[in-house]
């Protein structure tokens, strides 16, 4: 990433929210690194360093500044195929596939050899993706250590650190403090919270559209997995960490103080906290620059600045979803959906009544006759649509945000009963493909007044490439008769 220091010096003055998380500046008086958005007074031109990436600010020997907190910084979403490769493998980074699998196998599920893998991120970053993935161990150490009360063994070991004297060196080596000293440097304790929950805060870019993007969830929500209550998300949460099933809850809710999202998650989740946080990223859109899709969409963005795409927390559950929805409304889709969750769930024990399972394992459809999907109440094609699909994701199609996009979506299209509409659909939620468009969508035709599906393709070349937030604009727009 090329960065222009007057460009970025003018941002930081400015604190201009725009930019925060597309670059960090290091002040060589203090060896500090910042957001642009921090509250401190601006250093002078001379002292400033600008980086692209946290790690980068770290590898050339600055810590993170304790009032901004670098790690709370929004990501960054990108249509450029260079940049867009780089997010994934930071993605994966972050749910710790670089840990457990190794370069080369991050590499392979981005259909790419190790060397591009690494081009391709020093040039969006700054830094190695080694040096990547151990600058995330510690950042989520710092955050644990100041927005939880857990004991800082626990820290080290939720972090990803293999023993606590290996964090304590280098977390000194690094950020020149104890982890217990950056306890005792903050201002207040941390935010209270249930027991047996943590909280922590992910931050956005504003405007948000809250109330439209918990509408449309509250809307699809699957009995017994998710709900929404006075504007507050939750959902059962099952992901694998080392090999082992990790099951929980976590909410979702705005903060009432800053341009962030506060999430609980469940104590039970303490390990899994790296992919935990990094699906709430990808389900609430949190690397989206709305200023960027605005001036793409023009006028139809006025009326819900800050409208997002709400991405998949389970990729796999979205899918279903889109199978499900076949030719049918979104609330007889989400009654089917309730009695596949009901059949083949897993129990769960949480504080909230409504969320009591977890949504079924693709290997668990996958090992079903397509009869006993059928008996939900959907098509026989469909049940085997669903069954193909399980089977598909059980030997390894991956539906994530680090997907090749043009790839899966090829690999869909060849399931049965997988048209474009709901390959599309799958692109725009699990795949958190910025352009993709469902053409043919009903609620997108009548929006545009038009019947005519190619008719629909032309007029949405000008909304590239953001369309998939388009889509999500027309759907909030009043139908033309």
């Amino acid at each position: 990433m090329t960065l222009d220091p007057n460009t970025c010096y003018r941002a930081l003055r400015a604190r201009d929210a725009r930019f925060d998380g597309r670059f960090f500046v290091a002040v060589s008086s203090t060896r500090i690194y910042c957001r642009p958005v921090c509250t401190v007074k601006p250093p002078r031109r001379e002292n400033c360093r600008f980086y692209p990436s946290h790690a980068a600010a770290e590898s050339a020997g600055y810590r993170p500044c304790l009032r901004c907190r670098p790690e709370l910084a929004p990501g960054n979403a990108s249509i450029d195929a260079t940049s867009r490769l780089a997010q994934a493998a930071a993605s994966l980074i972050e749910d710790r596939a670089l840990d457990e699998e190794g370069l080369d196998a991050v590499a392979a599920r981005l259909g790419i050899t190790d060397r591009h893998l690494r081009r391709a991120f020093g040039a969006e970053f700054g830094v190695s993706p080694v040096q990547f993935a151990q600058t995330q161990r510690l950042l989520l150490a710092k955050r644990l250590l100041t927005d939880t009360a857990l004991p800082v063994t626990d820290v080290a070991f939720a972090s990803g650190f293999g023993s606590l004297r290996r964090f304590n060196a280098l977390f000194r080596q690094r950020y020149r403090l104890r982890p217990s000293q950056l306890r005792r440097h903050m201002k207040s304790a941390p935010a209270a919270a249930p027991a047996d929950a943590l909280e922590f805060e992910l931050s956005y870019r504003p405007p948000y559209d809250w109330p439209a993007v918990s509408a449309f969830l509250a809307a699809r929500a699957i009995a017994g997995v998710e709900e929404v209550e006075a504007g507050r998300y939750r959902r059962s949460v099952r992901v694998a960490v080392d090999g082992k099933p990790r099951t929980g809850w976590i909410e979702v809710a705005p903060s009432a103080r800053k341009p962030a999202l506060r999430v609980t998650v469940s104590a039970s989740l303490a390990k899994a906290l790296p992919p935990v946080l990094s699906r709430v990223k990808a389900l609430m859109d949190l690397a989206c620059n709305p200023a960027e899709v605005a001036r793409a969409l023009g006028p139809l963005a006025k009326a819900h600045p800050g409208l997002r795409v709400p991405g998949a927390f389970d990729g796999f559950e979205v899918a279903v979803r889109a199978i499900v929805g076949q030719q049918v409304t979104v609330a007889a889709a989400r009654t089917v959906a309730g009695r596949l969750v009901a059949a083949f769930g897993e129990s769960l024990q949480t504080p909230y009544p409504s969320i009591h399972r977890t949504f079924p394992a693709a290997e668990t459809i996958a090992a079903l006759p397509f009869g006993r999907i059928a008996r939900l109440g959907m098509p026989g094609a469909r049940a085997k649509s669903l069954v193909a699909l399980a089977r598909a994701v059980a030997d390894g199609l991956e539906l994530a945000p680090n997907a090749d996009v043009e790839a899966t979506l090829a690999k869909l299209r060849a399931l049965p009963g997988i048209g474009e509409w709901t390959a599309q659909y799958i692109a725009m939620r699990a795949l958190a493909w910025p352009d993709a468009f469902p053409h043919t969508d009903l609620g997108v035709m009548r929006a545009l007044g038009e019947r005519n599906p190619r008719r629909v393709l032309e007029r949405a070349e000008a909304w590239r490439p953001w369309r998939a937030y388009a889509v999500m604009h027309l759907w909030n727009s009043p139908a033309k008769e």
